[in-house]
């Protein structure tokens, strides 16, 4: 059954973004093709770049003890062609000290978007969160 239906879609980012808050790695990656590609982009730069399922898996669970509280809030949902973008508030409390200066307990404020693209089966084949 092809997931065309922009419903569907939304159900879909809304149940990654609930297993995300609930720092659940297996229900993130539910919906995710194999051959996933992820990408993050900050000030216009790609700066991770992941391919396939096993290594997306991977980071996400490297990063859990990085936070201790962590929450993404979901605003409008936008739908073109295959692809499902939704604006992004995230919150986040760390629980270690970064190299970057970011110290335990320091919180983290930032908006941006994430851009799902769909297969024509309803599966996310690449994820862009972009702040």
């Amino acid at each position: 059954m092809a997931y065309t239906n922009m419903e569907q879609r939304e159900n879909i980012i809304k149940a990654y973004v609930e297993a995300y808050n609930n720092k659940d790695v297996k229900g993130m990656l539910q919906d995710m093709a194999e051959e996933i590609v992820f990408e993050n982009v900050s000030g216009g730069a790609v700066t991770l770049s992941i391919k396939g399922k096993a290594e997306l898996r991977a980071q996400a669970e490297q990063v859990l003890p990085v936070f201790t509280q962590r929450k993404q809030t979901i605003g409008a949902f936008s739908h073109t062609g295959d692809q499902t973008t939704i604006a992004i508030d995230y919150h986040a409390v760390l629980a270690i000290d970064l190299p970057n200066g970011l110290k335990k307990g320091d919180t983290l404020a930032l908006a941006g978007q994430s851009v799902f693209t769909f297969s024509p089966e309803g599966k996310i084949t690449q994820l862009t969160d972009i702040s």
